[in-house]
């Protein structure tokens, strides 16, 4: 690859790990949201379990999923 197409592809890499970061940390708001009664989906009693199912996604996507991708991006130099 050349130099320009390098950097395009770090730049949508970029991009995607913070994305990625972006939308673990919103769906970690909206499972707190849920737990505290803020939003009704299901009634009370379910609505506290999905929401502490969706804080786990959203800790998992905001912690775990970036150094996953990263690793799996690295350049094969780098390794």
């Amino acid at each position: 690859m050349t130099a320009t197409a390098n950097e395009a592809l770090a730049k949508k890499r970029f991009i995607a790990l913070n994305a990625i970061r972006i939308t673990g940390a919103i769906l970690t708001l909206a499972g707190f949201v849920l737990i505290r009664g803020g939003w009704a989906l299901a009634g009370q009693p379910a609505d506290r379990w999905i929401g502490v199912a969706v804080v786990l996604v959203g800790l998992f996507d905001f912690a775990v999923m970036p150094k996953i991708l990263a690793r799996r991006w690295r350049s094969p130099e780098a390794r």
